[in-house]
C-alpha cells in the first residue's frame, strides 16, 4: 500500500487522488458561523472510473449507496455533523470507507432445500386435522 492510498479492505485500496473533496456551507443551528464559513466537506468519489472497483462491487455499491449515488456512478457523501472542516472532512472518509466495506461484502448464494420428511409429516397431519375441525362444523341435529 502506498501512502496516498485508502485502505478498504485487505484486497481493496482506493488512491486518494480518486477522491474529490469540497467545502460547502452548513445547513442548520450554529448561528452566524454557519451563514459565513464553509464547513461541511462534501466528498465525491467516481466509483464507476475508479479501476480498483469490480464490476460486480460496483453493483453491490450502488445498492448499498442507494440514493448517495448518482446515475454517472459517483458517490456524493456531504458531511456537516462538526463544526470543523477537517472533522467534517474525516467524516465523510469514514462514511465512504463504511459504504465501501458494506459493498464488498459478498452475500452468500442460497441453495434451495426441500422440507425434510418429518416436515411434510407435521403439515399434512395440520392439514388432516384443520380438516377434521371443518368436517364436523354445522348445525346441531335437536329433537323435533
Amino acid at each position: 500500500m502506498t501512502p496516498a492510498e485508502l485502505r478498504v479492505t485487505d484486497s481493496l485500496s482506493i488512491p486518494l487522488d480518486a477522491l474529490d473533496l469540497s467545502y460547502i456551507r452548513a445547513s442548520g443551528p450554529g448561528g452566524q458561523n454557519v451563514n459565513k464559513v464553509a464547513t461541511a466537506a462534501q466528498l465525491r468519489f467516481d466509483a464507476a472510473a475508479c479501476p480498483a472497483i469490480a464490476p460486480d462491487l460496483l453493483a453491490r455499491l450502488r445498492r448499498v449507496a442507494g440514493r448517495r449515488m448518482t446515475s454517472d456512478g459517483v458517490v456524493v457523501i456531504t458531511a456537516q455533523r462538526f463544526r470543523s472542516q477537517e472533522r467534517n472532512r474525516e467524516d465523510s472518509i469514514e462514511r465512504l470507507v463504511e459504504l465501501l466495506k458494506k459493498a464488498s461484502h459478498r452475500p452468500k448464494a442460497r441453495r434451495p432445500t426441500k422440507p425434510g420428511k418429518a416436515a411434510r409429516e407435521r403439515r399434512l397431519d395440520a392439514k388432516r386435522r384443520q380438516s377434521s375441525i371443518k368436517k364436523h362444523r354445522g348445525r346441531v341435529g335437536g329433537m323435533d
